[in-house]
């Protein structure tokens, strides 16, 4: 009998080892139910982040391509008109105003390009590895450098006003003709990037600049038109080889002071 007991003894097990086979039973359902859930939460987190991230994005280029429009697509160019205008005036009070008028715009296309061109470096990624910011970088410099030379403008009459004005002249008109071109290839940029039509706002963007356009070089003609004996408005004028009398040329002067 106690050789059976002996036995039974020797091949019992010890309670040590049953409470750590029953607590990894208990254990591993528990934790490999939780492994799921935990991956599951992480997966929809870093979804909704990347898809926040994608909105915020997108909110960033479109502001970027509106500020760099409005800058280099249309108040460049609209000041470009009005010192154009002010060529052919006489008044001395219209030439100031013209003037002005010419540097809130610059002022203004300064600014705004400035603004683009900062969020252009803190919110994209600039491996300058295409035209569009090629480009762009280029003209922030020489954008900044024709605002200077406007700045330091020497005066009417002066040895160096007309070394000044071909440089002003030529510069402005190279940042105004790259400016343009990089609206519409940061618009095919803006469709690459995000697969959205662009084909009403080239359309308007075109338009746009076909009208400036038009009314920049009928500047030049406008003069020769009023010598052919057309006036703007309903009165056609017959041009005539007559002498006029000293009476009808003082008539003829006008009456308004500027």
């Amino acid at each position: 009998m106690s050789f059976l007991q002996k036995r039974a003894f020797s091949f019992s097990i010890p309670k040590s080892s049953i409470l750590l086979l029953f607590l990894l039973l208990t254990f591993q359902p528990v934790s490999s139910s939780k492994e799921p859930m935990k991956n599951v939460g992480f997966n929809t987190t870093k979804k909704d982040h990347s898809q926040k991230m994608s909105s915020s994005l997108l909110f960033d280029i479109t502001l970027h391509g509106f500020l760099l429009w409005a800058s280099m697509g249309f108040l460049m160019p609209v000041g470009i008109l009005v010192i154009r205008m002010s060529n052919r005036e006489q008044c001395g009070r219209r030439l100031k105003i013209l003037l002005y008028i010419h540097t809130i715009l610059q002022i203004l296309s300064v600014l705004l390009v400035t603004a683009g061109g900062v969020m252009s470096i803190k919110k994209f990624n600039n491996a300058f590895n295409n035209n569009h910011q090629r480009i762009g970088i280029g003209l922030y410099g020489m954008i900044w450098l024709q605002a200077l030379i406007g700045i330091v403008r020497p005066k009417r009459g002066s040895n160096r006003r007309s070394l000044w004005f071909f440089i002003h002249w030529v510069l402005g008109t190279a940042v105004s003709l790259l400016g343009i071109f990089n609206v519409y290839s940061g618009l095919f940029a803006y469709h690459e990037k995000t697969s959205r039509s662009i084909g009403i706002w080239t359309t308007i963007f075109t338009v746009e600049i076909s009208l400036i356009s038009f009314f920049y070089l009928f500047q030049d003609k406008l003069e020769y038109i009023k010598k052919q004996g057309v006036i703007l408005g309903n009165d056609l004028v017959t041009p005539t080889d007559q002498v006029l009398s000293p009476n009808d040329k003082q008539k003829e002067l006008p009456t308004d002071p500027c």
